[in-house]
């Protein structure tokens, strides 16, 4: 059974009303992603010039980097409604029918895991997307017919973490498509310190990095990470969070410096004392550890090839000459070794 997880970057139901408190409202305000950042701005500020709505817009890339948030920023900065939604929701075309022909001219609609809607729902889509016109099957059997209605001109913006699970036509309908990438230390502690002073937290610089450089990369876990912290400096400080009780919070959190968890140590772990490093199957590494395979792929495996810790091979998994260094153990060949395979770790990420 999975285990919860302070790190994990997909949002609990919880979650997702606390953390509409701490997102930004305009695009000046949004931290990092700076070259999907600087395209946005123009291409809203011409659809704005011009009247129109905004070209249809696909977001990619690991979850928690603030693809549901921009999104909501761009309908801001059109000044036009928002309709928040997801693929697994869109069960069938009426669904979809239902949710278009409520939108106002010029509104948003954002589709969460765009990558899972239902192939009879994507078809429906396509002629909105394009015509802005649904085509709606009356009837059945010879007594069929098809009839086309009008929608109101709007903005589609799809977001996934799996791109290439996409279909091409699907795909092509987009006329912007921006990748999100992982944060940097220095963007997540700017990040930390604004959402701190939305919660009326004090902090000092160590804290902001400590925190900022075990949150893998993405904002949902640093703003997780702040929120702990505040519980553990409020019971067991001062109510200050400084660089100690930061330290210790971590500690007691199961959190190492790079932000690795119990169940990350233990998959390296594992195939480092029981399989010599390496090569090993994912099946065989999930009987060993007791976790399932999927969860151990979409989960724990991800950010391990991202951090250069773990590779993934031809043969099996092996752990990299840093993940040794980082379990404070000595390699036993060469890097050489053990090449990553680049469209493997993508379409992981991806």
């Amino acid at each position: 059974m999975s285990e919860e997880r302070i790190t994990q970057s997909s949002a609990a139901p919880m979650e997702e009303k606390q953390e509409t408190t701490l997102r930004p409202q305009h695009l000046e305000d949004f931290i990092g992603q700076k070259t999907a950042k600087e395209n946005l701005k123009i291409f809203i500020e011409a659809a704005k010039l011009r009247g129109e709505p905004l070209d249809h817009v696909l977001f990619y890339g690991p979850p928690g980097l603030g693809k549901t948030t921009l999104a909501g920023i761009i309908a801001n900065e059109l000044g036009v409604d928002i309709k928040i939604t997801s693929g697994p929701a869109i069960e069938r075309a009426g669904d979809l029918a239902a949710i278009l022909t409520n939108l106002n001219e010029n509104d948003v609609l954002f589709i969460d895991e765009i990558h899972r809607l239902n192939r009879s729902v994507e078809e429906v889509l396509y002629s909105a997307m394009e015509d802005f016109a649904l085509d709606i099957i009356i009837g059945k059997g010879p007594s069929a017919r098809s009839i086309r209605l009008d929608i109101a001109k709007f903005t589609l913006i799809g977001a996934t973490t799996r791109a290439g699970s996409l279909s091409a036509p699907l795909r092509d309908r987009f006329g912007v498509i921006s990748k999100f990438e992982l944060y940097d230390n220095e963007e997540l502690a700017e990040i930390i310190r604004r959402s701190a002073g939305l919660l009326n937290i004090e902090t000092d610089a160590d804290s902001l990095y400590e925190m900022a450089k075990c949150s893998r990369g993405t904002p949902r876990v640093a703003n997780r990470l702040l929120k702990r912290i505040r519980d553990f400096s409020q019971v067991r400080g001062s109510g200050v969070i400084d660089a100690e009780i930061t330290k210790k919070g971590l500690a007691a959190l199961g959190v190492d410096e790079l932000g690795l968890e119990r169940l990350d140590r233990e998959i390296l772990t594992t195939i480092i004392e029981r399989f010599n490093g390496g090569p090993v199957g994912i099946d065989t590494i999930a009987a060993s550890i007791g976790e399932e395979r999927v969860t151990i792929e979409d989960a724990y495996e991800p950010y391990l090839i991202q951090s250069g810790l773990l590779y993934r091979t031809q043969k099996g998994r092996m752990v990299s000459q840093l993940g040794y260094r980082h379990m404070g153990l000595d390699f036993p060949g060469t890097e050489d070794e053990a090449e990553p395979e680049e469209d493997a770790v993508q379409e992981k990420l991806f």
